[in-house]
C-alpha cells in the first residue's frame, strides 16, 4: 500500500511561513533541490491544499521554459506538471495541469487512493495536513528544518486533544545548513 508522506519545509521556530504567506527564508540551493527532485519524482501523486496547489500552479507550470531557471528548478517543473495532483477545495470548481479537485476529505476515499498501484504520495499544505493528521491518514513526516528562526508566521501543527508518538526513521544534513527530519507515523 503507498504511504501519504508530508514534506514541509520549517524555521528552527516551527513555522512553515512567515507573515504575509513570506517563505523567503527558504534556503533552497541546488543540492537541496536535486534532493526534493529525486524523492517526488518517485511518488504517485501529489495532494494539496487549494492555497498550496495555487501558489505551485502560479509558477511551476512554465518553469523548464525560463531561461532564468536552472536545470533543477527546470526537472521540477516536469515531475510537477506530469505528476497526477488532487487539490482538495471547497471553492476550485476546475484546476489544470493533470490536477483533479476534491471537495472535502472523506477518510475511506483517501484509503481507497492509498490502495491503488504506484508511488506515494505526497502531501503539501499545513491546514491539509491538519486534517489528514486528525484522521490518522499520515504514514511519515519529513521535516526540512531550515537554520533560521523567523520570530513569527504560521505554525505547520495546530494545537491537538491527542499526542502522536512518531519514531525517527532518518536524519539528513545538506551542506547549507537544513537538516531532514524523518518520522514514521
Amino acid at each position: 500500500m503507498r504511504k501519504i508522506i508530508l514534506a514541509m519545509q520549517v524555521s528552527l521556530d516551527g513555522f512553515f511561513e512567515g507573515p504575509d504567506r513570506d517563505i523567503s527564508w527558504h534556503m533552497v540551493d541546488d543540492e537541496l533541490h536535486r534532493h526534493f527532485n529525486g524523492q517526488f519524482a518517485t511518488m504517485g501523486a501529489f495532494l494539496d491544499g487549494r492555497v498550496t496547489y495555487e501558489l505551485m500552479e502560479g509558477f511551476w507550470p512554465t518553469a523548464d521554459q525560463d531561461p532564468a531557471s536552472s536545470a533543477t528548478m527546470a526537472e521540477f517543473a516536469r515531475i510537477w506538471r506530469d505528476m497526477p495532483k488532487y487539490v482538495y477545495s471547497r471553492t476550485l470548481t476546475t484546476a489544470g495541469w493533470n490536477t483533479t479537485v476534491v471537495r472535502d476529505v472523506v477518510a475511506e476515499e483517501v484509503l481507497a487512493l492509498k490502495s491503488q498501484p504506484g508511488g506515494d504520495l505526497a502531501l503539501g499544505g499545513a491546514d491539509l495536513a491538519d486534517t489528514f493528521r486528525r484522521l490518522g491518514l499520515i504514514d511519515e513526516y519529513w521535516l526540512y528544518v531550515h537554520p533560521v528562526l523567523i520570530g513569527r508566521g504560521r505554525s505547520l501543527f495546530k494545537a491537538a486533544d491527542s499526542r502522536a508518538q512518531l519514531r525517527l526513521l532518518e536524519t539528513h544534513a545538506f551542506g547549507n545548513g537544513v537538516a531532514l527530519l524523518r518520522y514514521a507515523a
